[in-house]
C-alpha cells in the first residue's frame, strides 16, 4: 500500500519532528486525582454558566455548564464528587474564567476506561438517522480536539444552505512532540471508523477523505486495512500527505486532499467541505453509540524534560502537576511548559492550570532547548528577505501586519493586509532570519481589535 505523501499546499515548515519521545507509548489510563477544575469556557464560542452549586453531589457525565447560546457546547463532570466551589480558576488561553471545583468521592470513582475495544468491523451506521446522530453530539459537549475547539454539532449538522458534499478527517498531527492522536490511530481504529461514518451519515456526505502525514505509515497502513475490510460500504479513502506543518489546518488539508481553496474569512461548509480531527471522531462515536459526555481525553506528556512521556488518557480537569507528578516529575533541566506543541501552544507558569477539551498535549522543553531556540535569540531590523511570505500557508505579508501593529494601525492591519485571516501557524516567525514574534504581533492586533469591538 502506498504510505508516500503526494500532496500537499503551498507554503509551510518542517521543524523538527520530535515524536519519538511518546510515539512508542501505548495509552494509559491515568488515576482520578482528589480534585477537578472543570473549566466553562473549553471551546470556541459562548462560555457556559454554571447549573450546579456550592455543596452539590455530581455524578460522572452530569450536566454542570451549559449555554442558549447556538455556538457552544455544554459542560460536564468527569467523576463523582462534591462541588467545592465555582470560582475563577487559571485557562492556558484567556488567563482566567470560571470553573467548578470538584472533590473527587475517592470511594465510588474507579478510572473511566476507553470504550475502543467494544468497536468492531460490524458497526452498523444505519441504526441511528441523522437527527439523533446530531442531538447525541450537542447532549455530549463535543467540540472539535485538534484545535481551537469549535463545538461539532454546529458543524457537521446539515444546512441546506451550504449543503456538504465531502467530509475530510484529519488524522495528520503536524505540531511537533504531540502523538496522542497517532496513538488513537493506531490503538481505536474501529471507534475511530464508527465515529467518521456517522459524521458522514449526519452531515449528509457520501464521499470521506482520510488525511493522513507520511510520517505515520503505520496509521496509514492499518487504516487501508480496516476499509478493505469493510467492503467499501461508504467512500471512504485514505490520502497520505506530505510531512509538513502545519498540514493539519483545516484550510491547508482541504487544499492538499481535496484541490480546493476556502475563501478568505469563510468556512469550509462554503465549498461543501466538513473537516473533523480523528480524537473527535472516536468522540463521537463513544456518544451516539453508549451516550457519553466528552469528559476524558488523550493527551501526550512529552519532551526530554520530563522523567516519563507518553500518551495519557485524562479527566478533563486535572491539573498539570497532577500529570507532571504521574509521570515521574521533571527533569533537572526543565525550563519551559507548552500546553500543547512548541509551534501553536501556549508556554504556562501556573501548574494548577486544569486540563480542557482542546488540549491534547503538554510539552516539557530543557534549558539548553529553550537557550539554543532561535525564539530565544536577540531580535534584529527586519531585513526584507521574503522568508515569511514564502512559509505563510495563506499566503499573507506578516511582517507588514506586524509593522502595522507596533505603529497602532489596526485598520490597516486588519482592512489592507487581512490580519482576520491569519490562522497564528506560526510559520513567519520559525523562519524570521532576524529573529522577530511576527506571529506574537499578529495576535496581539487581534487582541486589540477585539477589544476596540467589545467596547464599541
Amino acid at each position: 500500500m502506498e504510505t508516500r505523501g503526494k500532496f500537499s499546499f503551498p507554503g509551510g515548515v518542517h521543524p523538527p519532528e520530535g515524536k519519538q519521545y511518546s510515539q512508542g507509548r501505548p495509552i494509559e489510563v491515568i488515576p482520578n486525582p482528589k480534585q477537578v477544575v472543570v473549566l466553562l469556557s473549553q471551546h470556541l464560542g459562548a462560555p457556559c454558566k454554571p447549573v450546579v452549586n456550592k455543596k452539590d453531589t455530581v455524578k460522572a457525565g452530569q450536566v454542570i455548564g451549559s449555554s442558549d447560546a447556538f455556538v457552544s457546547a455544554a459542560i460536564h463532570s468527569p467523576v463523582n464528587g462534591t462541588v467545592k466551589d465555582i470560582t475563577l480558576a487559571p485557562h492556558p488561553v484567556l488567563g482566567r474564567t470560571m470553573a467548578v471545583v470538584i472533590d473527587v468521592d475517592s470511594s465510588q470513582n474507579e478510572p473511566k476506561l476507553p470504550v475502543a475495544g467494544r468497536f468492531d468491523a460490524k458497526f452498523d451506521v444505519s441504526k441511528w438517522t441523522s437527527e439523533q446522530i446530531c442531538r447525541a453530539i450537542k447532549d455530549a459537549g463535543i467540540v472539535g480536539m485538534g484545535g481551537a475547539g469549535f463545538p461539532a454539532r454546529v458543524k457537521i449538522e446539515p444546512n441546506p444552505a451550504m449543503p456538504k458534499t465531502i467530509l475530510i478527517v484529519n488524522g495528520c498531527e503536524c505540531e511537533p512532540f504531540l502523538t496522542c492522536d497517532y496513538r488513537v490511530m493506531l490503538e481505536w481504529t474501529w471507534q475511530v471508523l464508527a465515529g467518521i461514518r456517522l459524521t458522514a451519515k449526519a452531515a449528509g456526505v457520501e464521499k470521506i477523505r482520510i488525511g493522513i502525514e507520511d510520517n505515520k505509515p503505520e496509521a496509514i497502513t492499518i487504516f487501508n486495512n480496516a476499509i478493505e475490510t469493510l467492503g467499501n460500504e461508504e467512500d471512504i479513502q485514505v490520502v497520505p500527505v506530505k510531512t509538513k506543518y502545519p498540514q493539519g489546518g483545516e484550510r491547508q488539508l482541504i487544499r492538499a486532499v481535496w484541490n480546493k481553496i476556502v475563501p478568505t474569512n469563510s468556512i469550509p461548509p462554503v465549498i461543501g467541505a466538513c473537516v473533523v480531527n480523528v480524537a473527535t471522531a472516536a468522540a463521537i462515536a463513544e456518544a451516539v453509540v453508549f451516550g457519553n459526555p466528552l469528559t476524558h481525553r488523550v493527551v501526550s506528556v512529552t519532551g526530554r524534560a520530563i522523567c516519563k512521556p507518553g500518551n495519557y488518557y485524562c479527566p478533563l480537569g486535572i491539573s498539570v502537576q497532577e500529570l507532571i507528578d504521574y509521570c515521574g516529575g521533571l527533569t533537572e533541566t526543565a525550563a519551559k511548559v507548552v500546553m500543547g506543541g512548541p509551534m501553536m501552544g501556549f508556554a504556562i507558569a501556573d501548574f494548577s492550570t486544569p486540563l480542557t477539551k482542546t488540549n491534547g498535549g503538554l510539552t516539557f522543553l530543557t534549558r539548553k532547548e529553550v537557550t539554543e531556540s532561535k525564539f530565544n535569540q536577540t531580535q534584529t531590523a527586519c531585513i526584507r528577505c521574503g522568508r515569511c511570505l514564502a512559509a505563510c500557508p495563506e499566503k499573507l505579508n506578516p511582517t507588514k501586519i506586524a509593522h502595522a501593529v507596533k505603529a497602532n494601525k489596526l485598520d490597516v492591519a486588519q482592512e489592507q493586509y487581512f490580519m482576520s485571516a491569519c490562522i497564528e501557524c506560526g510559520c513567519c516567525s520559525y523562519v524570521c532570519p532576524a529573529n522577530i514574534e511576527l506571529t506574537g504581533y499578529i495576535k496581539t492586533g487581534k487582541l486589540l481589535v477585539a477589544r476596540a469591538r467589545k467596547k464599541a
